[in-house]
């Protein structure tokens, strides 16, 4: 982009403009170091720690990834949901938290039930047997996160937990339940 001085306006995008060469240099020098790129080391970090907990859901229970965002979606709500909601709040695409939904259905663990407001609408919940599983699973998980997070004291626990908090939030994540609730518009 060209330079200007205090004095001028600032140049309009669009053709006139011209990069200065020195910019496009200057970015050619300067290299990535991927295991210093905040992006890179938390994608890494949530590959790790979504393998490390699937290892206690995948093998007993026979659930993928997708599958166990669904459960612990509808678990932890005391309302029936849409697949949209699912997809939302997990940032998990539509079309796998379908092939999840479809899935644990076959199984029995989730159920479809009418929209009270709009009868050709259906909401997902837990059956009595997804509910069985959920609660079975959770106190699994929950350990299995305390011994991921060991490596922190509990200052730096709460710490991380309002670092990624201000991070989520200027990404304009949904942080809590009755967030998610409150902008379920499906």
């Amino acid at each position: 982009m060209a330079r200007t001085s205090a004095s001028q306006p600032p140049p309009r995008p669009g053709p006139a403009v011209e990069a200065d060469p020195r910019d496009d240099i200057a970015l050619r020098r300067k290299r990535l170091d991927l295991f210093h790129f905040v992006p890179f080391r938390l994608n890494r970090l949530a590959a790790e720690v979504s393998s490390a907990l699937s290892v206690e859901y995948s093998a007993r229970y026979d659930l993928d990834i997708p599958e166990w965002r669904v459960l612990a979606t509808l678990g932890f709500r005391n309302d029936a949901c849409s697949a949209q909601y699912i997809a939302y709040c997990t940032r998990t695409h539509k079309s796998t938290i379908s092939r999840a939904v479809s899935a644990l259905m076959e199984r029995e663990i989730v159920e479809r039930v009418e929209n009270e407001d709009d009868r050709r609408e259906f909401r997902l919940q837990l059956t009595r047997k997804g509910h069985a599983l959920y609660e079975e699973l959770i106190p699994r998980l929950l350990r299995k996160e305390q011994e991921i997070l060991s490596c922190l004291s509990a200052q730096e626990r709460r710490d991380l937990g309002r670092l990624l908090g201000k991070v989520e939030k200027s990404l304009a994540l949904v942080q809590t339940s009755e967030e998610a609730d409150a902008k379920e518009a499906y």
